[in-house]
């Protein structure tokens, strides 16, 4: 049986919850955005699989985490966003020295599993505000560390199964993995070592501290908004090219961090993605860089 929203696209049916026109701002940190036109919730890994293999190959699939470097356009999403719940996709167990996390669990819950297991190694996790499922997918990464440091294997849903996937078949690079075409994050294992509490806390602490000294974590922002360049660092060429506390409309530029956004309040996300590219236009001028995205951007204009 198919169920069709407002739409062009039909659903197939499912054992776990199917929202037709669902509004997506909410969910996301610059609060701003349309609808999806499905949103999805699935039960468990086999109601997953049965979904993306019942979809018609030409429907388009997102996937949101924590959606804390996501812009979803004024127009809305078409096709199915997928939301993995935490029951059952946030769940951590403990595994020998290291940890198998649901794609649904938070960065920094992760880490403090590790913290208070005695296990040293994923301290940088605390510093990273989103899920285990994005963190794969873009080798996310912080304060020296990257995920690809310390992951042993994911297990992804495509449309032919769950399949289990080795991190040197992941193909990771800078903000980069390699995922199966389709493919959806379902858990992870990440590997830590023993190490000195107290080291471990002080480590974290000096993580949360750094963050909150140097980035608008309070407001309505979305993260680092473009990539570290070779050689250079994003915020020191948008700050060089007169882009720090830039304005346009609800939009600006942090005066705290040059590579942080802001929703100030009633921002559109148009507003918020021209304010991007008028930033990798004056780098481009005043430095020759080409800044890429490193906020995602899903959905149509309005």
């Amino acid at each position: 049986m198919e169920v069709r929203a407002p739409g062009p696209h039909a659903l197939p049916a499912l054992r776990g919850r199917a929202e037709a026109q669902a509004p997506l701002a909410p969910f996301t940190w610059f609060r701003v955005g349309g609808p999806a036109e499905w949103l999805v919730r699935p039960a468990d890994d086999e109601d997953l699989v049965a979904l993306l293999r019942a979809l018609d190959p030409a429907t388009p699939v997102a996937v949101i985490g924590a959606a804390s470097n996501l812009i979803v356009r004024d127009g809305g999403v078409p096709g199915v966003v997928l939301r993995l719940p935490a029951r059952p996709f946030g769940a951590i167990a403990r595994d020998g020295e290291g940890f198998v996390a649901g794609a649904a669990a938070l960065d920094a819950t992760l880490a403090q599993h590790a913290a208070a297991a005695g296990l040293a190694g994923l301290e940088f996790l605390s510093g990273i505000p989103g899920t285990v499922g994005g963190a794969v997918a873009m080798n996310a990464g912080a304060y020296g560390r990257e995920v690809k440091d310390c992951l042993d294997w994911a297990e992804v849903a495509t449309r032919a199964g769950v399949r289990r996937l080795a991190a040197a078949e992941l193909g990771f690079a800078y903000r980069h993995a390699a995922l199966p075409e389709g493919g959806v994050v379902l858990r992870a294992r990440f590997r830590a070592t023993p190490g000195e509490p107290a080291a471990i806390a002080a480590r974290m602490a000096e993580i949360r501290a750094a963050r909150e000294a140097t980035q608008p974590v309070r407001a309505r922002t979305g993260g680092s908004t473009f990539r570290n360049p070779e050689g250079h660092k994003a915020w020191a060429l948008v700050d060089a090219a007169g882009g720090r506390g830039l304005r346009r409309g609800g939009a600006q530029v942090s005066e705290q961090h040059a590579n942080f956004l802001l929703n100030t309040g009633g921002a559109t996300a148009a507003e918020l993605e021209a304010l991007g590219e008028e930033l990798r236009a004056r780098v481009r001028a005043q430095s020759g860089v080409e800044l890429q995205w490193e906020i995602k951007r899903i959905g149509v204009p309005a």
